[in-house]
């Protein structure tokens, strides 16, 4: 009596098949975004910058067959998780406590910037989609929102080259904020609360306003940390308005429908800000939820930087830097403006 041999292709499920190709490429991932946060919490410094440069460095390996499945699934469901988990952090209590003249500093300093943001794109020749996606970034929370338009828009809209650009310069200039917009509030005589509006509302990623406040006081850090949620918890709506305008409008030569469909994630989003509004899960999950975030945004955007070169983000010139850059000090301007005028 004899057997016939057990092949690989006979005893081999199609998931099991599938999580040999991705293995690699996620191992790689998450090893870069391990190097990254050791980087950071050794020397300082925003965790998605590291994550960057450190994926850029690594830029051969995107091409190998090996690493390519799981380096495309980290820029793509990774990161999506990661922005629907970033609903954990946000409560609606939290952000009326600071009254309306907060929520209205937050909102038209998001309008503001998203409407001026475009136009200054725009001006300076940039794609519509990459105009609306550095201003989304500058209004909303930096390489988080970045992320989430440029995974919510149509696949003709979607470039890595240019969101990658936009990642490395907001990150950039919110760690410049960080440690420039203290020094201007002392210099304007801005008190605790008014300098926490001010970095809230300006400053682009979570980390750095933070930062920021604590180089003035606790009560300034914990101010700019809430108004800076506001700013998160707009992320759902300004996402679907760009989903909506860069819809495709025909398939086949029929019309889609007016409305698109809301992207899970965005779903999983809103339900976790519900859910951490009413109180219906404790803070240790909640905060195990916030971390998991940040963890798959690192990884993601590790995975993003090893799949762009210096060669390709350097070819898109002088422009998109200067985009960034405009748009940020329309926000500044804007949100001192709005403080002098109402006293808030």
């Amino acid at each position: 009596m004899t057997f016939a041999p057990w092949t690989s292709q006979q005893t081999r499920h199609p998931l099991v098949q599938r999580g040999r190709d991705v293995l690699p490429g996620l191992l790689l991932s998450a090893i870069v975004a391990l190097a990254a946060a050791h980087m950071s919490a050794w020397q300082g410094g925003p965790v998605m910058l590291y994550a960057l440069v450190f994926g850029m460095g690594l830029n051969f390996l995107a091409a190998d067959a090996r690493c390519t499945p799981g380096i495309t699934i980290a820029t793509k469901p990774i990161l999506r998780l990661g922005v629907a988990l970033l609903g954990a952090k946000v409560t609606l209590a939290d952000m009326l406590g600071l009254g309306w003249g907060a929520v209205a500093l937050a909102v038209s300093g998001l309008l503001v910037t998203l409407t001026g943001g475009y136009v200054i794109g725009r001006m300076l020749k940039l794609p519509p989609a990459h105009a609306l996606l550095s201003a989304g970034s500058v209004a909303i929370c930096g390489a988080s929102a970045a992320l989430a338009i440029s995974a919510a828009l149509p696949a003709r809209h979607q470039a890595e080259k240019p969101t990658l650009l936009v990642v490395v310069g907001v990150t950039a200039l919110s760690t410049i904020a960080m440690l420039a917009y203290p020094l201007v509030a002392r210099l304007l005589g801005l008190g605790e609360v008014q300098a926490g509006l001010f970095f809230g509302t300006t400053i682009h990623d979570v980390a750095q306003v933070v930062g920021a406040g604590y180089l003035v006081s606790d009560h300034t850090a914990e101010v700019a940390a809430i108004v800076k949620l506001m700013r998160v918890a707009c992320l759902v709506p300004v996402v679907m308005a760009v989903a909506w305008i860069f819809r495709d409008r025909a398939v086949d030569g029929a019309k889609k429908a007016s409305l698109p469909t809301i992207p899970l994630f965005l779903l999983g989003f809103m339900a976790l800000v519900a859910v951490n509004s009413l109180g219906l899960l404790p803070a240790a999950v909640l905060g195990v939820m916030g971390e998991l975030s940040r963890g798959c945004l690192v990884v993601a955007v590790a995975a993003l930087g090893m799949k762009t070169s210096l060669r390709d983000m350097a070819a898109l010139g002088p422009r998109p830097v200067a985009a960034l850059v405009g748009q940020t000090a329309l926000l500044a301007v804007f949100a001192l403006g709005f403080i002098a005028l109402t006293g808030i």
